[in-house]
């Protein structure tokens, strides 16, 4: 669980660049004739980055303890910043304010039948309702069982009781434990790779770390004269060198 490259491998594919095609070929808003209806496109909202001077979703306390538990998950290591100092907690507390911890696109008019574990969690509660539960939860079975909160505990503690909560050896009263850690997983993998408008992967450190480069829009002739050996370019964002 301390091993930054474990945690993150398989989660590369989350890199978030396909809003590229908004920046170098812009939308332009033209209507088409046919059918019953008219239809007109749209163009994108203007990149923003998240401001993250302020939380919009989480509480003071939940942020804590959230970050708490990602920096378990990534944890500083050789001299580059952990989970928290990468800005995860804020790419976190956005996304829950957002369509994700909303549940814009999910399906949640029940019934509720549980699945197979291919087809995922079975759930109509939204992220960011499942995240306010699952850490109040985590937070009562830490103080129940050790008198002090999940943050107080010594680094080899939290290793541990996160392992029992992945493992489902600690369970809880309304969610499974197995599931929200795993959506805690997820989401501190996304804070580190995703582009940094979103909050996280400060100053692209997670970029730098797997060799990414960012938002660059064609780099296939180069890459071909780098073949076989190491990559070290400088990452670009989709708002630039933020």
């Amino acid at each position: 669980m301390l091993d930054r490259r474990r945690v993150l491998k398989g989660g590369l594919v989350l890199l978030a660049t396909s809003s590229l095609a908004s920046i170098y070929q812009p939308v332009q808003a033209k209507t088409f004739t046919g059918g019953t209806e008219p239809w007109r496109a749209v163009l994108p909202a203007p990149l923003r980055a998240v401001d993250g001077r302020k939380l919009v979703y989480l509480s003071p306390a939940e942020a804590q303890l959230i970050g708490s538990i990602f920096d378990v998950l990534i944890p500083e290591e050789d001299g580059t910043m952990g989970a928290v100092d990468a800005g995860c907690v804020t790419f976190l507390d956005h996304q829950l304010a957002g369509p994700f911890g909303q549940g814009k696109d999910d399906y949640r008019s029940g019934p509720v039948v549980q699945g197979t574990p291919q087809q995922g969690p079975q759930d109509i509660d939204t992220p960011a309702q499942i995240y306010r539960r699952g850490l109040k939860e985590l937070q009562d079975v830490a103080q129940s069982r050790f008198g002090k909160p999940f943050e107080e505990l010594g680094e080899d503690q939290k290793i541990s009781f996160l392992q029992n909560v992945e493992s489902g050896t600690t369970a809880f009263k309304t969610i499974k434990g197995t599931e929200f850690f795993a959506l805690m997983l997820q989401n501190v993998r996304e804070g580190f790779l995703a582009d940094p408008m979103y909050g996280g992967n400060k100053d692209m450190v997670g970029w730098k770390m797997i060799g990414f480069p960012g938002a660059m829009y064609d780099f296939r002739d180069w890459v071909v004269s780098q073949r076989g050996k190491k990559i070290d370019v400088q990452p670009v964002s989709l708002l630039g060198n933020i």
